[in-house]
């Protein structure tokens, strides 16, 4: 099974739920209120690019990281000005200058299902930003994933695909996502199938993994300025360089 690669080629369509220019609004925001100025912003897990468009739109310079190929392929063929794209882990990587803000958005960090790892992205960020830089990021809560995501099941029955999204709860909120892609061909249906985890942490494990590099400015329920809930799906930290 192979990690991203068709997830990519459908990963517009199946998110077109996402209004990525409140997002990207609601993000920028947190900017301006702590910067007078634009400056340059680092997009972790850049994915396809349709946040980055957005910041750039604002005004500001982005560079977007991403770890899979064809993901950053999408973003590339969009052709977005102010847009450098850089193949990379965000657990571990160098930049060769220094950013204003970050951005990791979409449960982005869920991805990396160690706290070592999380704290090794968190001291990457940190090491590329300027000091009182602001980064802010979003993560699917361990209610999430215990009861929306847990072992359910999802299906997408579109036009020229369908695909059937299956999650398994393992220990730790940790969930296994296994996605089987049927394509349409002309004649017949081709499957692809991809796999990969996703871990959920709990706000204080968070908070310690900032803590050496990042003051806690805020933790908000999703795209509010309402603190957590105990059902909150998924929370934004705003967070600012020491």
């Amino acid at each position: 099974m192979s990690r991203y690669k068709t997830f990519a080629a459908f990963y517009d369509r199946l998110t077109e739920n996402v209004d990525y220019k409140v997002r990207s609004s609601y993000i920028s925001n947190f900017f301006s209120e702590n910067s007078q100025k634009k400056g340059t912003v680092l997009d972790l897990a850049c994915g396809t690019g349709s946040l980055s468009k957005y910041l750039c739109d604002y005004g500001y310079s982005v560079i977007g990281i991403d770890n899979s190929e064809d993901m950053l392929s999408v973003a590339s063929a969009k052709k977005i000005e102010n847009l450098r794209l850089i193949k990379g882990d965000i657990s571990a990587f160098t930049l060769d200058i220094k950013v204003d803000f970050c951005v990791c958005s979409l449960d982005s960090i869920n991805h990396l299902t160690t706290i070592e790892k999380v704290k090794s992205c968190f001291e990457c960020v940190a090491n590329a930003m300027n000091s009182g830089g602001v980064f802010v990021f979003d993560v699917n809560t361990v209610y999430k994933h215990s009861f929306v995501l847990a072992d359910n099941a999802f299906v997408f029955d579109e036009e020229d695909f369908f695909l059937s999204w299956d999650n398994e709860l393992l220990e730790d909120n940790e969930v296994r996502i296994i996605l089987d892609f049927f394509v349409f061909n002309g004649k017949n249906y081709d499957r692809y199938s991809e796999e990969f985890s996703e871990k959920a942490y709990t706000t204080a494990e968070l908070k310690e993994a900032l803590s050496e590099n990042f003051e806690v400015l805020g933790v908000y329920d999703e795209l509010t300025k309402e603190p957590e809930k105990e059902d909150s799906e998924r929370l934004y930290f705003i967070c600012k360089r020491k």
